[in-house]
This record gives C-alpha cells, structure tokens and sequence, in this order.
C-alpha cells in the first residue's frame, strides 16, 4: 500500500482526533436547529403582526422542523442501515446550510415555514447518522464516554450560538439565519475523515427476522415514551421562556439569549459528568435523577420572581436536561442488535423532536388559561410524577425478586 494511502487509512480511524472532532461539530449543528431563532421569536411575531393568528404561526416556525425531524429519522435510520451512513451525513450537511439560512431572504411566513421543513428533514439525516457512528466507532464505556461528550459539546456550541444569536437577534431577527451556513464548513471533514464503518449483512430474511425477535420492544416503547414526555417539557425553554422574561423583566433578546444559553451549559457540564454517574449507578438511577433535578428546576421557574432566580431555575432544570439523552442512547446502543442499530436510534430521534414539535401545542393552551408561571409549575409536577413512577416500578421490581428468592 502507498504511503498515501496509508496516511489516508490513519488519518480515518475511528480513534483519531479529526475523526472525534468532526463527529462533535456535526452534533453541535442540531441544537442549532430550533433554538437558534429563539431570541428572534418577539420581533418575528411584531414583523408579522397583520397575520391571522401570527402567535401560532411564529412559534411554528421554531418548532416546524421538529415534527420533520420526527418524521424523517426512521426514514433516514432505514437508509442509513441499507446504503451507508457517511454519503447520507454529507447530504444532509449541505442541505442544512441552505434551508436554514433561506430565512434571511424569504419575506412571507408562509415560505419561511418550507424553509423550516427541509431544516427539519436534514436534522434528521444529521442525528441519526452522527449517533449511530458513534455508536459503530466506539464500544462499551468508551461509547458511554464519548455519547456524553457529544451531548456536552452539542450544549457548549448551544451556549456559544444561542449568545451569539441573542445579540444578533437585537440588531435584525433575520441576522441568526445566517448562523446556519456554518455547517457548510464541515463537509470538507465529512468526506475526508470519517470512515464508513463495515455494516454487517444479513445472510437471509429469516436470519435478519431471527435478529428482530431478539429486540427488546418493551426497552424501547419505554425509552421512547420517556424521550416524547421529556422533551414535551425541555423545550418549553426556547418556545415559552421568551415571552415569560418579557413578562417578568422586560428582557430584550440578548438577555433571552444567555438565560437560553445557561441551561444549555448546565446540560453540558451535567452530560461531562455522565460516564462517571453511570458508572456508579444503573440506567434507572440516572433517569431518577434526571426527573428530580427536571421537577425541581421547573416548579422553581414557575415560582421566579426575579431574571436572577430564573437563571438559576434554568441551571437546575439544566442539570437534568443533560443526563437524559446519553442515558437514553447508551441504554438502547447496548441492549438492542447492531444490525438495526440505525433505525432503532432513528426512533429516539423521532421521540425527541415529536415532543419538541408538541410542545408548544400543549403549552400555549395551558399558558393561556393559567398563565406561563403556572404551566411552568404544571410541566415540574409532571416530571416529579415520573420520578415518582420510576422509584415506584424499582421497588415494585426490587420486592418481586426478593420473593422470587426467597421461594
């Protein structure tokens, strides 16, 4: 073999530095999906004012592109799967650049929203495929390491866009499309670095049905269901938040921006701290956790009087955030076969943005009968319910065996 290719070879193993790093800035680009135009969601609103039902439509188009992420990752899971995952992850890169950026130029809402879909369907080639190399690359806690490096430094390049946009949003709220073509200089090291992982084959139909028995469905209508309530919740943050600080504080869109970007660093640093957690606990001990800090953030924004105690809130909230989605990945990764690892994660994706996208259905409603500070206080029962069902499944679980020893 030349030398070329040799360098080449070496260049693209799995444990490399560029292929590490160009696998966490393709992650950073997902946060960026919704959350970026969040700052810009109250002068949006006044630039649309003369629209029928403007409140709706404007939040819309923060949370348009999750019910496409949700209904194109099992699409893009199956392809994935069939065809390769790195061609696909460079396609969906390019066409993130250009759909989400369209919005600085498109001048009707309407257009806006088409722009908003096709962000929506790229996102979904973009996580799905980023998760599941990471998945094939990696093994054990090394995988467990690197999903909770993923999930921080997709919070870290939250924090670093969101404060960004928020000053960017103050100056013109078309300015944070622009933040979108950043992803166009990634695919150099899409088609450079990364290697396409050896998928493995089926020998037959009935080898790969002998495979899907073997996948555990109860695992995942769990995890999934755990997925969609959770985020129905999170996202309440960028959807919600900035009309809740313009109540309490009058905040302008910068200050909307860094509390935005606040919790997306507690994420951060609570996703850092995920191998280590894991390591000392078991799946179910991370989810209590998780819903405890959830429950206890959210009740203390409802019940914020001032932009300080909602920082704080948001940290705490934040905390939780960040154990949950490499909880989730690393629990289906090591229970569930590789050969259809791609649609199994494609699945949580769905989970994750389909309660994004539902989010704001049920939360303006509710904002609107109770007011935010109430739905706020609602979403924190919520999550404290769930932790509440969790110890309740554990000691139910712990006593049966107990029982079943003891016989």
């Amino acid at each position: 073999m030349s030398t070329r290719h040799l360098n080449l070879a070496e260049r693209r193993n799995p444990d490399r530095l560029w292929v590490k790093i160009t696998l966490l800035l393709v992650s950073t680009l997902t946060v960026m999906a919704g959350a970026t135009i969040a700052p810009s969601l109250p002068a949006m609103r006044q630039h649309f004012a003369e629209v029928p039902n403007a409140d709706y439509w404007v939040r819309l188009v923060l949370t348009a592109p999750a019910l496409f992420i949700a209904l194109g990752a099992p699409i893009a899971g199956t392809i994935i799967d069939r065809f390769g995952r790195k061609g696909w992850l460079a396609l969906s890169v390019f066409l993130y650049g250009f759909a989400g950026s369209s919005g600085f130029l498109l001048n009707e809402i309407g257009w806006i929203l088409v722009g908003r879909v096709l962000l929506g369907l790229s996102v979904a080639g973009i996580m799905t495929t980023a998760t599941t190399l990471i998945a094939d690359y990696y093994l054990g806690s090394a995988r467990a390491q690197f999903l909770g490096l993923q999930a921080a430094f997709m919070g870290l390049g939250g924090v670093v866009f969101l404060t960004l946009v928020g000053f960017l949003a103050d100056l013109n709220w078309r300015y944070p499309f622009l933040i979108y073509l950043v992803a166009w200089l990634f695919l150099p090291l899409i088609l450079l670095v990364l290697p396409e992982p050896i998928r493995a084959q089926s020998g037959s139909a009935s080898s790969e049905t002998a495979v899907s028995e073997s996948v555990p469905w109860r695992l995942l209508i769990v995890t999934y269901g755990i997925a969609l309530v959770a985020q129905i919740v999170f996202y309440m943050i960028p959807v919600q938040l900035p009309f809740f600080l313009q109540e309490l504080t009058g905040a302008n869109a910068s200050q909307i921006g860094v509390a935005i970007a606040l919790a997306t660093l507690a994420t951060s640093l609570s996703a850092l701290s995920y191998q280590r957690l894991k390591a000392r606990s078991t799946f179910t001990g991370v989810y209590e956790i998780a819903f405890g800090l959830m429950g206890i953030g959210y009740l203390a924004i409802g019940k914020a009087q001032n932009y300080g105690m909602v920082l704080v809130s948001l940290a705490i909230a934040g905390l939780g955030i960040g154990l949950l989605m490499p909880n989730m990945t690393v629990c289906l990764t090591s229970s569930t076969p590789a050969l259809f690892r791609g649609r199994i994660l494609g699945g949580l994706t769905t989970s994750f943005f389909l309660g994004q996208f539902i989010s704001p259905l049920v939360s303006q409603p509710l904002s609107q009968r109770l007011g935010l500070a109430d739905t706020y206080g609602l979403a924190g029962g919520l999550m404290l319910a769930m932790l509440a069902i969790t110890l309740g499944v554990m000691t139910y679980w712990h006593r049966l065996g107990h029982r079943q020893r003891s016989l």
